[in-house]
């Protein structure tokens, strides 16, 4: 749907949009869209922004089944005050069942793929191909890993989804002012068992 010049030239030509500016951009583009979830510091920035701008959004939460008790709070929290059209997807086995014949294996356990196969890529995977967006609203940052140093504002998932990271240059300090001035909480009790590193890529992204 879009060639990577494409990408480019609109990468430039928002590199100092609002988010607001993005995200309408994006819908001109197609109307065909998700915002993507997991709950973790700073995604009511995300949800609340695209949510305004997008009635009833469908909005993806894969859920781990490995979240703090702070984070269902959290989400729960969100979810109610935002009024958001939330589809949650979950693994097929649960963390319980899993627990027993698997555990949480370290990243360097030869099970650690599989693992993340089962709590994260199968369950985005089976949204994906359930919604089949053309636009993929997420919150990548700047400065998070070293690929998504890479990707600007505007990038291209594998499948050629049209991925749109409307705060890509925010610090969170300007995110914080953000959550303030809109009355959104947050929440940073966050555990996602597929890293043992906050800067390790998630699978979803790379």
């Amino acid at each position: 749907m879009f060639t990577e010049q494409q990408i480019e030239e609109l990468n430039k030509a928002f590199e100092n949009a609002s988010p607001s500016e993005i995200i309408n951009k994006a819908i001109e583009l197609s109307t065909e869209a998700v915002v993507t979830t997991n709950f973790r510091p700073y995604e009511a920035a995300i949800l609340y922004a695209v949510n305004s701008e997008v009635n009833n959004i469908p909005v993806v939460w894969c859920d781990t089944g490995y979240n703090t008790p702070q984070t269902y709070r959290h989400a729960e929290e969100v979810i109610a005050g935002l009024k958001l059209n939330v589809f949650l997807y979950v693994p097929k086995q649960t963390s319980a069942h899993r627990d027993v014949v698997l555990g949480i294996p370290g990243v360097d356990d030869p099970k650690h793929a599989l693992f993340t196969e089962q709590v994260k890529l199968e369950p985005f995977k089976r949204a994906m191909e359930e919604h089949k967006p053309k636009v993929w609203f997420t919150n990548l940052r700047q400065g998070q890993t070293a690929f998504r140093n890479s990707i600007g504002i505007f990038s291209l998932s594998a499948d050629g989804v049209l991925k749109v990271s409307p705060f890509y240059y925010w610090s969170d300090e300007k995110l914080d002012t953000y959550l303030e001035e809109n009355n959104l909480s947050n929440e940073f009790k966050y555990f996602d068992p597929t890293k043992a590193l906050a800067n390790r890529e998630c699978g979803l992204h790379a």
